[in-house]
């Protein structure tokens, strides 16, 4: 075996989505396991370096895992000839700028979402990492996931017959850091800071929606802040001026509707964190993160309203479980290893800065909607 190195400047890994799935549970644990078989008797070896503002905890990061490069000097790493790719993860408002700066010194690009504070920003992006001929893709986990693999699985396979509508459902109670600590970060509740679920949900829903039942074509939302103050790392009382609460209406190519819900002021009482539920002429299913269970039309019991007396039936249990059929890895180390291999063997590849063009304009679209409160229609984004 050869093994061939590739450096990837990571810069955010001090957040806890950079840290925690692409650092330690993506690029780490391709480490661990020896690298990555390219089956062509070669062995990509990723080797990070750490990039961001707190030397403290840039340092803390390296140590305990035994890292050798790190470094404040965001500008020194990228004129680094050695260093192939740029990841970013870094806060929405600080990414546009961070990325145009890593396409005009020739990295590939690699970046969570949303790509920019604006659809002008997101394909200005796309354009330059065209134009400069580098590779670029951004993060679009939830493909990945084992519910909603086993859910492309039924779609491929017909199993719904004609797709009627989608219904999701996310989100948590994030706590308000007064009595308990909140469980994300308090710029997320500052518009000024690039906060607000639309524009942290809205990219998925696209790219979910897109993927498996159909582009976009119109969106129609409310959005509500429901937790007017909250509590800020250090216990201080801030303004939320932030969407803390979304509620979508999607018409898809092809015409089937999609309903979600996205809120952090919401107490759970569903299977899994985020739900769907797919409807079609001949079966349902309901796909959460990990699992998916389904309801042919063959097995589809026949319920009549009578508020007069007791359910005698317990709906849940009239579902079937999807088999799992495979080994699901972590689904952000999935989209790491297809990103690395188009990198390096020019394999195929989807997700790039246009399509996360795309999930910034329907976040967009979702705010004047709300705004105006009128429904508008998606275009179709181009270079």
């Amino acid at each position: 075996m050869t093994r061939k190195t590739v450096r990837i400047a990571m810069n955010g890994v001090t957040g806890r989505m950079g840290y925690r799935q692409h650092l330690v549970r993506s690029i780490l644990s391709l480490r661990e396991q020896g690298g990555l078989d390219l089956g062509d008797g070669t062995v990509l070896w990723p080797e990070p370096v750490l990039v961001g503002r707190r030397e403290h905890a840039l340092r803390a990061i390296a140590e305990q895992h035994g890292l050798e490069h790190w470094s404040t000097d965001l500008d020194a790493v990228l004129a680094d000839p050695s260093i192939e790719i740029y990841f970013d993860s870094q806060l929405t408002s600080a990414r546009e700028e961070a990325v145009k700066q890593a396409i005009a010194a020739g990295k590939h690009i690699y970046c969570e979402k949303p790509t920019s504070t604006s659809v002008a920003g997101a394909v200005e992006l796309a354009r330059l990492a065209t134009e400069a001929g580098v590779k670029h893709g951004v993060v679009q986990d939830k493909l990945f996931l084992p519910g909603l693999q086993k859910l492309r699985r039924l779609v491929e396979g017909g199993f719904f017959g004609q797709i009627l509508s989608v219904r999701g459902e996310f989100g948590y109670w994030v706590f308000e850091g007064d009595w308990q600590s909140a469980q994300r970060p308090s710029w997320n509740y500052r518009a000024e800071d690039g906060g607000g679920i639309v524009a942290d949900m809205f990219p998925h829903w696209d790219y979910v929606l897109h993927e498996l039942f159909g582009r976009v074509r119109s969106v129609q939302a409310l959005t509500a802040t429901h937790i007017p103050q909250r509590w800020d790392e250090q216990g201080k009382p801030y303004d939320a001026t932030a969407d803390d609460a979304a509620y979508g209406i999607f018409e898809l190519e092809g015409g089937a509707v999609a309903q979600i819900n996205s809120s952090w002021a919401v107490r759970v009482n569903r299977d899994e964190l985020v739900e769907f539920q797919v409807d079609g002429t001949h079966g349902s299913a309901v796909a959460g993160l990990r699992k998916c269970r389904v309801q042919h039309r063959s097995a589809t019991p026949k319920p009549v309203w009578n508020p007069d007396l007791p359910a005698t039936e317990t709906f849940r249990d009239q579902w079937q479980e999807v088999p799992d059929n495979a080994d699901f890895d972590n689904g952000f180390k999935a989209q790491w290893e297809l990103f690395l291999r188009h990198v390096v063997l020019d394999e195929p590849w989807q997700w790039d800065l246009l399509a996360g063009a795309r999930g910034v304009q329907l976040a967009e679209l979702g705010l004047k909607s709300s705004a105006e409160g009128r429904r508008f229609d998606v275009p179709e984004l181009s270079l």
